[in-house]
């Protein structure tokens, strides 16, 4: 039988596993001695220390986060939207399933390239984290209505509960779970396509573009401190997601 660890033990693991992977970076940093290759963690702090007090730092977060939040609650009600519509009607749902399949299957980096000819660098990177989420987040929601009970849409017809009623009590439960799942698949990606549209469109006062000049100036621990920072963002905008994601779900569900 499976034991399930408690949250602070959890927590507790969490902080000695990073500390383990930065005891690791250390090592071969030191192994390596070579700074523009593998800088080691301490300059990798240094780097971040200068970069703080920067007004050029916060705008450059502010610009791409904003990007990111935009992309995403567009791509989540319009997945959420699509989605009902095409687990209600199957032609609705043949209709969209080859562009959806196109938009899971083209690359990012071609994605980027073609996007890039229609729309403002400034503008990118809203653009392909929409393309890129959206189909995770549009199947996760039509899985949860092709999946719904049929005991419960037999019991609701028999009640006549339609609308919102129906939607809200029968079709959002059974959704809240696989949207959930998408949620998890479709964060991380959602960052990590933003700033690679911004490495290749380089918008000013973005955190992709940063990434560049570090990467052309050779600055290696430059440019793994905006690493860091990127991936502290997508942890903080996933815990803020999620912890929204709950009060909506139990709102609703109430």
């Amino acid at each position: 039988m499976k034991r399930f660890i408690s949250e602070k033990k959890r927590k507790v693991y969490l902080t000695l596993s990073i500390a383990f992977w930065v005891l690791i970076w250390w090592a071969m940093s030191a192994i390596v001695d070579e700074k523009l290759f593998l800088p080691s963690p301490l300059s990798v702090l240094k780097a971040l220390i200068f970069l703080f007090p920067e007004k050029e730092f916060w705008s450059s977060i502010a610009f791409s986060s904003s990007r990111v939040v935009l992309s995403y609650t567009v791509s989540f009600i319009v997945a959420a939207l699509l989605g009902v519509f095409g687990g209600l009607s199957e032609k609705f749902e043949i209709l969209l399933s080859p562009l959806v399949k196109a938009m899971r299957s083209i690359p990012v980096a071609s994605i980027v390239i073609l996007v890039l000819l229609w729309v403002k660098s400034r503008n990118l990177s809203t653009v392909v984290s929409f393309l890129v989420v959206f189909p995770i987040l549009y199947e996760s929601v039509l899985s949860g209505v092709k999946n719904t009970d049929p005991l419960l849409l037999e019991a609701a017809d028999n009640y006549r509960i339609k609308g919102y009623r129906r939607l809200r009590y029968i079709y959002l439960p059974s959704i809240f779970p696989y949207l959930e799942s998408g949620t998890k698949s479709s964060l991380g990606l959602c960052w990590k396509s933003a700033v690679a549209a911004e490495v290749i469109g380089l918008p000013l006062h973005s955190m992709g573009s940063k990434l560049y000049e570090a990467k052309v100036y050779l600055d290696t621990p430059s440019l793994f401190a905006w690493t860091v920072v990127i991936v502290v963002m997508a942890a903080i905008f996933e815990k803020l997601a999620f912890l929204l994601f709950r009060i909506i779900k139990r709102r609703v569900m109430r």
